[in-house]
């Protein structure tokens, strides 16, 4: 039920490129003594590979793709079904190219006419091969403190080579992509190790191109795992009022392009949505708030972004630290409990249903921790039967006595008459939530416990 942008996700990232007509693309490829009966145009978007097109061979190793859409920039490859493939690059230029190799090896015996930006990323991948050869060859040849010794000389070549394409041609897309790995280097006045670390989050994608589309057509490791770092590794442990201004930053920056920000808002919206960690629900709630619910999300049907925006709303008011919205319903013996009149320090409000395969597993576990715990920390259980149907109800009966569920502390109170629409106000979409609450102000201590984060906040209680 949560997982509502994934076919967003899914329709919007097939690009832009079966959009408007043009003069379209003509790629003729020439791979002398090649024996394979076809050669797929593919691309890189995030962390995935797209196919675009395949052309037949001509019986003579000649390959001629053709096209009417419009192709975006970004970095693209002829692949054979063997896996075997050569990069190139489409970039403020009309994709219009003619490539000629060779079977033996396509990279180094690639030439290609019609396009300047693929001269230069040719002739610069050619000249750091024979450093990696070298690497290649050294591996089996010296021993292994010798060999790693060799391998970054070899390596600190190939980053002299980069450091010189990129002063010679800065504006290529090839020394763009150079430039958006890099990191920021602190200044030497970074005293400890905070001011470094701050320094980092704040300067980390200082040369990445957000702003140009091309950048979400590359390698993996070029745009998709930086941000992957950055989101979570670099972010973890991070409470929510430092991780929004720095997602704000990265989002914003990316509004020139389109593309790359459709991408960001949707996929970090998707990961905050689908977060297991308590707090990060206020980060799910900004980025709606953000940029769904004032108009920025053009790309999405209205009723989707209606959707986000509604359960935004309900999540603002289930945050961590949020008052609880009261509830008044009926236990087994029509006795009448409210949610806000419960006895003791904590309560713990659950909503599961004995139908629930996830909640036949952890109702159980909860149970226990909440048995141990109970007359110690002073600890009520609210706990209400998601799914009040009449048959329903029957199981529920034989589940709590099935599994010995008779403390006295933990309340079992049916669903189906209430104050309130609690499907609506506290978003039950799937089962089980659980819930932790401070009985002297109503407010929400923990959310989404399993029964080992439970019985960890309940040691620190």
């Amino acid at each position: 039920m949560k997982r509502l942008l994934v076919t967003a996700i899914a329709f919007l990232l097939l690009p832009s490129l079966a959009a408007a007509k043009s003069d379209g693309y003509k790629f003729t490829l020439q791979i002398d003594g090649c024996t394979d009966s076809m050669v797929l145009l593919c691309y890189y978007h995030a962390q995935t590979e797209r196919i675009l097109d395949t052309a037949f061979n001509n019986g003579r190793g000649r390959f001629l793709f053709q096209g009417t859409r419009t192709l975006e920039p970004g970095l693209y490859f002829f692949s054979n079904e063997k896996g075997r493939k050569v990069d190139f690059v489409v970039y403020h230029e009309k994709p219009v190219f003619k490539f000629h190799t060779d079977q033996r090896d396509w990279l180094r015996n690639m030439s290609v006419s019609g396009s300047r930006q693929n001269t230069l990323f040719f002739n610069f991948n050619r000249s750091t091969e024979h450093y990696y050869d070298a690497v290649r060859e050294a591996r089996d040849e010296m021993d292994s403190a010798a060999f790693i010794e060799f391998r970054r000389q070899q390596f600190l070549h190939v980053d002299t080579l980069r450091l010189d394409f990129i002063a010679r041609h800065p504006e290529s897309m090839l020394a763009r992509m150079m430039m958006a790995s890099k990191d920021p280097l602190p200044p030497p006045d970074s005293v400890t190790g905070n001011d470094r670390y701050f320094y980092i989050m704040h300067h980390f994608f200082d040369n990445m191109p957000l702003d140009d589309n091309f950048i979400i057509r590359t390698p993996r490791s070029v745009f998709y795992n930086r941000i992957d770092e950055y989101v979570d590794k670099r972010m973890q442990g991070l409470p929510p009022e430092l991780i929004i201004p720095l997602l704000d930053t990265l989002i914003d920056r990316s509004e020139p392009a389109p593309e790359v920000f459709k991408w960001l808002v949707l996929t970090l919206t998707e990961r905050y949505l689908q977060s297991n960690i308590m707090v990060y629900d206020e980060v799910y709630v900004h980025l709606v708030q953000r940029y769904f619910a004032t108009g920025k999300v053009t790309f999405l049907p209205p009723s989707t972004v209606d959707e986000q925006v509604t359960r935004a709303s309900k999540w603002e008011h289930l945050l961590v630290g949020r008052e609880a919205p009261e509830l008044i319903l009926f236990d087994t013996t029509r006795r009448v409990w409210s949610l806000h009149h419960m006895p003791g320090r904590y309560t713990l409000l659950l909503f599961w249903s004995p139908t629930c395969g996830h909640c036949r597993t952890i109702i159980p576990e909860i149970y226990q921790v909440f048995d141990r715990v109970a007359d110690s920390l002073d600890m009520t259980a609210f706990a209400i039967l998601s799914e009040p149907e009449e048959h329903t109800v029957e199981k529920w009966k034989t589940f709590l006595a099935d599994h010995h569920m008779t403390n006295p502390r933990w309340v079992n109170l049916n669903g189906g008459e209430a104050n309130i629409d609690w499907r609506e106000v506290y978003d039950v979409q799937t089962t089980p939530q659980i819930y932790l609450i401070d009985n002297s102000t109503h407010k929400f201590l923990a959310k989404k416990l399993s029964a080992d984060l439970l019985e960890l906040i309940c040691k620190r209680l």
